[in-house]
């Protein structure tokens, strides 16, 4: 009941308090949140960017349409897509689980090729939308965690990846930006915070088979 009272108490905050920041320990928490996010293979097409510095925010912020959250929040979460999921990052995987698990190459060999085969086979058009997909599910995961440690955020699709990839300089990092999760603490005068959910009720979204 605790983890549904945290998840009544979230919202998608539309005022942050700048005075307010996150500790380093709630900031790390998010970070290993996201760092343990399932991904499809386990392949972890995605990183993200924390910022915090102050300035970099109000040069993102009239490519975010101004909206405040990206200013006012203590730090700005960039969740981002590496540019294209090839051989040498299914290599890099796989070693990783030698290395991590003690497993032979003989029990994941074939699993590898068949992978490579499988994304040889996808233009690079398919590889970016399935590593989109994995940041959806990055920033569920965030949310959640959020909700659970009392941290405000706000998902966030509106804004101009162009001009943020160009401003954070992602394309010599070869990644591009998906989403924004800004996060900190909510204002008081926030009316946002003060009114009820609207849920549709269980029985209409809940189908028993």
């Amino acid at each position: 009941m605790k983890t549904i009272k945290s998840l009544k108490w979230r919202y998608a905050c539309k005022k942050f308090d700048a005075t307010k920041k996150l500790s380093p320990k709630k900031l790390n928490r998010l970070k290993k949140a996201f760092n343990l996010t399932a991904t499809s293979f386990g392949l972890q097409p995605i990183k993200m960017l924390v910022i915090s510095d102050e300035k970099i925010k109000n040069k993102l912020l009239k490519h975010a349409y101004y909206q405040k959250q990206i200013t006012d929040c203590s730090q700005l979460l960039v969740l981002c897509i590496e540019d294209n999921i090839d051989n040498k990052a299914i290599d890099a995987y796989f070693d990783l689980e030698k290395e991590t698990r003690g497993t032979s190459e003989e029990i994941i060999g074939k699993f590898r090729q068949n992978l490579k085969n499988s994304f040889a086979n996808k233009t690079a058009e398919e590889k970016k939308q399935a590593a989109i997909y994995q940041t959806y599910i990055a920033l569920g995961n965030l949310m959640t965690v959020c909700a659970i440690e009392k941290i405000d955020a706000c998902p966030m699709e509106g804004f101009n990846p162009t001009k943020f990839d160009e401003v954070l300089k992602l394309n010599s990092l070869n990644l591009k930006s998906v989403l924004l999760l800004p996060v900190g603490y909510r204002a008081k005068d926030d009316f946002m915070s003060k009114l009820k959910k609207v849920r549709k009720p269980l029985k209409e979204i809940i189908i028993k088979m």
